[in-house]
């Protein structure tokens, strides 16, 4: 009685496609491909300044931020 078949999902495709009609379904599936495409293209621009610093196991990590943020940080911290 749980159990969803081949069938439950046919009827709620159509279902669907009786709500929204072919149009408006496959409008959606664009926005959902271009978004797809636009994540992808963000992720590999991401990359090359991820890869540019390889880190070094040997070496300590150093805090790169301007001294006030550092600053502020450690204030807001005490303060907290």
């Amino acid at each position: 009685m749980g159990s969803v078949s081949i069938w439950h999902w046919i009827v709620v495709g159509i279902i669907v496609m009786l709500l929204f009609g072919r149009g408006k379904v496959s409008e959606l599936m664009g926005d959902v491909a271009k978004g797809i495409k636009s994540f992808k293209k963000g992720m590999a621009e991401d990359e090359p300044t991820a890869s540019a610093q390889p880190a070094d196991p040997s070496k300590p990590v150093v805090d790169q931020r301007p001294a006030a943020a550092t600053q502020t940080a450690h204030t807001e911290h005490k303060a907290g």
